[in-house]
């Protein structure tokens, strides 16, 4: 069945090919090797969300080895039941044209700890006929025993690579930007790097008149509203600075603790209150990727801002 994703910006400009994918020039180069042999090690790709990881995994197998392949999303299948049952009933048998066969698990942080203990076994018992591609959104939710038998790719692009589609796209869709936009522009871009997905995502929302028309991505008033009252060690109005606020960051908390984090970085002086600030910001980012409730890690990020010592 074929789908029409002309509307769909994120399904239209996915790559299809090596050539446009965006990678370093390193990664490339061991990438493009691959192809020369038409022949692939278990490969681990990983890196935060929207980088292309599925999309790399899919040229491999599609334009590059040509292959027969099994795609599974580990996150929504993550028992052990599924290494046993469908991994290793593909894994085990011979394709019909002799090449290898490769089984594509994305989001293989997903996976249990009894999933990914069982795959290990999978990968070595069948490496004759079948490899195995992983992607995981955060390396350290892999088990060590399954990176040691992957060859790891950190697949984070080059900014200027970022920078260079959104404005091919913004080109090949015919949208105009005006003069005035070029430097909101950019500043959106590194405000979301390197989550190249949501940046066509949001541009898309920004051009729907056929006009790029961004908000001020640094949403300076909103941090400097929030950074005065942490500085006034005010945590109901913290609290109700970002309710009252939600609108003018999307509701993206980790998007928020990020641009404060610049936003600090550029405005406060005092060294030692500088390193608290941008120590505790990374710390709360981090904690983001475990949280269930992105608002409270948010705002206990804030409260502890606060209690800094002047």
């Amino acid at each position: 069945m074929n789908y029409d994703f002309s509307n769909l910006w994120v399904e239209k400009w996915r790559p299809k090919t090596l050539s446009d994918f965006i990678i370093s020039d390193k990664n490339k180069t061991i990438i493009d090797s691959f192809k020369d042999k038409k022949e692939i090690p278990n490969l681990l790709f990983t890196g935060t969300p929207g980088l292309g990881k599925t999309s790399l995994a899919k040229i491999l197998v599609n334009d590059i080895l040509d292959c027969q392949y099994l795609y599974i999303n580990a996150s929504d299948e993550n028992g052990i039941d599924t290494i046993r049952n469908k991994v290793t009933g593909f894994a085990q048998t011979k394709s019909l044209d002799g090449k290898i066969k490769v089984i594509i698990l994305d989001e293989t942080d997903g996976l249990s700890i009894d999933a990914q203990r069982a795959l290990r076994n999978t990968i070595e018992e069948f490496a004759k006929i079948t490899r195995f591609i992983l992607t995981a959104n955060y390396n350290y939710r892999v088990i060590p025993a399954l990176q040691s038998r992957c060859q790891s790719f950190d697949l984070t692009p080059p900014m200027d690579g970022v920078v260079k589609r959104c404005v091919h796209v913004l080109k090949a869709e015919k949208i105009v930007i005006k003069e005035e936009e070029k430097p909101k522009l950019l500043d959106f871009i590194k405000s979301n790097y390197p989550d190249l997905r949501k940046c066509l995502n949001e541009l898309q929302k920004y051009s729907s008149s056929g006009t790029l028309q961004l908000a001020d991505t640094k949403n300076n008033e909103v941090l400097q509203l929030i950074f005065n009252e942490i500085k006034k060690k005010n945590i109901t109005a913290l609290r109700k600075a970002l309710i009252e606020n939600e609108a003018q960051f999307n509701n993206d908390y980790v998007t928020l603790m990020r641009n404060l984090f610049n936003y600090i970085d550029d405005v406060e002086t005092n060294v030692d209150l500088k390193r608290y600030y941008l120590l505790t910001l990374s710390e709360y980012i981090y904690r983001s990727s475990f949280v269930i409730d992105q608002e409270i890690n948010c705002y206990s990020c804030l409260i502890s801002l606060s209690e800094a010592k002047s």
